[in-house]
């Protein structure tokens, strides 16, 4: 049988590894009497754990939730990937404070072992450095438009887009999205009775928030939604090129990030998609797989003639090549 320490242990991890526990279940598992069983219950209570209790047939045991954190049990991979989370959370403006308090206790009880992971991922895990710094989020407002979403209640607030205009925007929040070390917004504008997405680093709110709404139906796939339009929103260069291939087809071939397809007829759709580069472009167009006729931008015309000049003289026939010969 276990000591009194280790079993309150042993138990209280069963009870955090599934929501519900009977009495029996318990025993068994400790090796104990159900009445050991209840009085371990009220030990783990006496020291802060919420414990729910439930008597009949039916009943068990369940850890609830309580007023206070109190101490919890963690596996090796969680501790190190709570230490490796609390590390990386450089993108909340007020938060870096409390990550390190946090961090600074977790790494103080921990076990050699997982001193050592930690410090070689440490060591020899390294940072690429960005000409493009994520921008820092405020943790207030993420929650404040959290709570919006969540209590269906409009959102009026002043926003600067990308290319430095101001407006302001009476909105019904629907999502937060983290996209890489980026916030948006997906919410439906009611002066543009549209879905819009927002940076939440560009958006100062206006208080007190608006009336309740009814949630409309968002997007089909939120996520796909606002990547492809964050993208869009940043790119330098833009196109839409004719595909000779039907949507379905195409849509599978491009990740949402890379721009947007849609049908033009059964056997060819259009492909909107851009980049910050002309080269980024020719890359989306090869993943195409199908032949396709790019218009737009002139800049972009003649970078795909010049590929394709280029593309051509790399595969020129030689006599040394008989493959190569035309037939």
């Amino acid at each position: 049988m276990l000591e009194t320490s280790a079993r309150l242990l042993r138990m209280l991890s069963l009870l955090q590894a599934r929501r519900d526990w009977t009495g029996p279940q318990l025993a068994q598992r400790l090796d104990v009497s159900e009445r050991t069983v209840r009085n371990d219950v009220e030990r783990l209570r006496t020291i802060g754990y919420p414990i729910d209790a439930t008597r009949g047939a039916a009943g068990g045991y369940r850890l609830g939730v309580g007023g206070q954190l109190p101490p919890l049990l963690l596996d090796d991979d969680e501790a190190v990937a709570i230490v490796l989370g609390l590390r990386a959370a450089t993108g909340l403006d007020g938060v870096e404070e409390t990550s390190l308090r946090a961090l600074t206790k977790l790494e103080q009880v921990l076990p050699h072992r997982l001193r050592r992971r930690v410090a070689a991922l440490n060591a020899y895990a390294v940072t690429v450095p960005t000409d493009d710094p994520y921008p820092v989020v405020d943790a207030e407002l993420l929650s404040t438009i959290a709570a919006c979403c969540r209590d269906t209640e409009r959102l009026r607030f002043d926003y600067e887009s990308h290319p430095g205009h101001g407006s302001r925007r009476d909105v019904e929040p629907h999502r937060l999205i983290n996209w890489g070390r980026r916030w948006y917004l997906l919410a439906w504008d009611l002066d543009r009775q549209d879905w819009r997405t927002f940076r939440i680093d560009r958006i100062t709110p206006r208080v007190p928030t608006g009336p309740r709404f009814v949630p409309r139906p968002p997007p089909e796939d939120v996520g796909a939604y606002v990547s492809a339009r964050a993208s869009a929103a940043a790119w330098r260069y833009h196109t839409t090129v004719v595909v000779h291939a039907p949507a379905p087809v195409i849509a599978e071939r491009i990740p949402p990030a890379a721009g947007t397809v849609e049908a033009r007829d059964e056997r060819t759709c259009l492909f909107r998609t851009g980049a910050d580069s002309l080269d980024t472009i020719a890359v989306h167009l090869s993943l195409l797989d199908v032949g396709f006729e790019v218009t737009e931008p002139p800049e972009l015309v003649d970078k795909v003639r010049e590929l394709a000049h280029r593309y051509a003289q790399a595969v020129a026939p030689s006599a040394s090549h008989p493959d190569d010969r035309v037939s």
